[in-house]
């Protein structure tokens, strides 16, 4: 076993183990990750991804991607192309090709025909609102519906006719027949097929009915020889449906449900028909935007696969409930480009300063190293120059106390360069500054000055060697922590009016002007931020979409 797999080590992965020790398992470990092609990936699909794959990856076995695409009414290949890159970009491969549960909807239908064979299901005409008087409640047993005993050859007949089309949307379902006064309300007679007339995506007009989830489910497992179906909490009273699909049918094997928590986030949805919601409203730009939580958000944002991995270890695999604090996830993104994203100077909000002692015709090149604690990364040059540029935020007139920045008649060291002193401000008509006059210390490259101490230390970049850009300071999508929880009122309503502030007019370190797109820049003093390549592009000049902030000021 691996130290990784050791790291990890979860409940399911102590419940695989004791079976194999006592031999209730033999043989290869498979497990699968299946997602419903009805929407983008979030980082709750994160935690299950991990978990599988791990699962796989610890015991030797493999893991399959199956798209439960029973929906096509909700479905797209815009999804499943985006599920797939999401799931490779997190580093994982899944086994063989792709699959989809529309691959086996030929052996569902034969599995649904041997059920009513064995009287097992039954063809019913109740109407939606007549199947829910008659469910009962959790208080009161269902009662059978008047379809219920008809005989199988009646049923085989009425559902090759709906199979072949001779019945309009919900004029006929398909129902188990289980037990109509079980306490478990999954297992009153539950709809097995319904009559859907949809193109899907993979089979086209091949079929005008369509298996629920909880039939199909089981049977894929099934017959892609799954041994271990991990699916969250929710589906724990959906477990005895999902055995009783497989004792009754020729099933080729029969695989073991474990349900664990799904990840809820502060801050945070993870519901994809409100994420939805926000993109059709166009509450964010798209399902990409780098304020969802959705993996490939996340991705533009400049989360590393790394980080998300870390994430999901830290907080661990259990049956308890509970919400995670979004503090977590912005420390594991922290601790993991910390060690390994490039530095640079980024001025957002530019204030000119002139060196009035600099000759205007002279520059110099300092040399920084790229990452402080990691000289293996090299160096980078920076110009030194008669103008530069502050940001706007470190200069101040009226000092407060314990101002660690720069102000009239104060020094302050520029990173990696000179002490320099402010001596004069200069206004324009309206009174705003424009620009600093400071005088240069010229004995204090690398050394303490003498007589004086600076009142802090600055980031800055040359005029005459700095890049102009765009910065998308982007935050938490929501200000209230549990966002969808206000009954009285609205999850829009909780939208963090700071969620995304552009900064245009930027400037960066020359060498930024083409960035590298493989991870995030640590921007000294500010964060970290990673080059949007789609922005870049239409802008015509680098944008740079904040990733997370160099501390965590939610808490503050």
């Amino acid at each position: 076993m691996s130290a990784e797999s050791k790291k990890a080590h979860n409940f399911i992965q102590s419940l695989i183990e004791d079976a194999v020790a006592n031999g209730e398992h033999t043989g290869q470990v498979v497990t699968r990750f299946p997602p419903e092609p009805n929407g983008y990936l979030h980082v709750g699909h994160a935690k299950s991804i991990c978990l599988n794959f791990g699962i796989a990856e610890t015991f030797a076995g493999e893991c399959n991607l199956r798209f439960d695409d029973t929906n096509p009414e909700k479905e797209s290949q815009e999804y499943i192309d985006a599920i797939k890159k999401d799931v490779e970009w997190l580093g994982y491969t899944w086994a063989g090709d792709a699959r989809y549960a529309s691959d086996y909807f030929d052996a569902i239908y034969y599995f649904a025909e041997e059920l009513i064979e064995k009287g097992k299901a039954y063809v019913c005409a109740l109407s939606a609102d007549e199947m829910a008087e008659y469910r009962g409640s959790l208080k009161e047993p269902g009662r059978n519906s008047p379809h219920r005993e008809r005989p199988a050859e009646e049923s085989l007949k009425l559902f090759r006719d709906m199979r072949d089309g001779k019945y309009e949307n919900g004029e006929l379902v398909l129902r188990a027949k289980i037990d109509m006064a079980s306490p478990n309300m999954n297992m009153r007679d539950p709809i097995l097929y319904r009559i859907r007339y949809a193109e899907h995506h993979q089979t086209g007009d091949k079929w005008c009915i369509y298996p629920m989830y909880d039939f199909t489910h089981p049977i894929s497992d099934a017959m892609e020889g799954v041994t271990h179906s991990l699916c969250t909490l929710e589906f724990e009273d959906h477990r005895p449906l999902y055995d009783w699909v497989l004792d009754n049918i020729t099933a080729p094997c029969q695989p073991r449900q474990i349900e664990f928590a799904r990840l809820n986030l502060n801050y945070t949805i993870t519901s994809k028909r409100k994420l939805r919601r926000l993109v059709d409203e166009h509450l964010v730009d798209s399902w990409d935007d780098p304020r969802m939580p959705t993996i490939s958000g996340m991705r533009r944002r400049g989360y590393t696969p790394e980080s998300l991995r870390t994430f999901c270890d830290m907080i661990g695999v259990n049956k308890a409930g509970g919400t995670v604090d979004m503090g977590m996830l912005e420390f594991a993104i922290r601790e993991d480009l910390n060690t390994r994203a490039p530095r640079a100077m980024c001025v957002m909000r530019p204030l000119k300063v002139t060196l009035t002692n600099y000759p205007a015709d002279k520059t110099e090149t300092l040399v920084l190293p790229v990452h402080p604690q990691n000289p293996d990364m090299g160096q980078r040059e920076v110009t030194w120059s008669q103008t530069l540029y502050i940001d706007r935020e470190d200069f101040i007139e009226e000092v407060p106390r314990k101002w660690k920045r720069l102000a009239p008649d104060q020094a302050v060291r520029l990173r990696g360069g000179y002490v320099m002193t402010c001596k004069e401000v200069v206004r324009d008509a309206n009174g705003e500054i424009v620009e600093l006059r400071c005088e240069y210390d010229p004995s204090t490259l690398g050394v303490n000055p003498e007589g004086y101490k600076p009142n802090g230390v600055v980031h800055w970049v040359s005029e005459s060697d700095s890049v102009g850009c765009d910065i998308n300071l982007y935050d938490r999508l929501f200000n209230h922590e549990s966002p969808d929880s206000d009954k009285e009122g609205d999850m829009v309503d909780h939208i963090n009016p700071q969620s995304l502030v552009v900064l245009e007019g930027a400037r960066v370190e020359r060498s930024l002007a083409t960035p590298r797109t493989d991870l995030p820049y640590q921007f000294e003093r500010e964060g970290y931020f990673f080059c949007d390549q789609e922005l870049t592009a239409k802008a015509g000049k680098p944008v740079f979409n904040r990733t997370v902030t160099l501390r965590d000021s939610w808490g503050k």
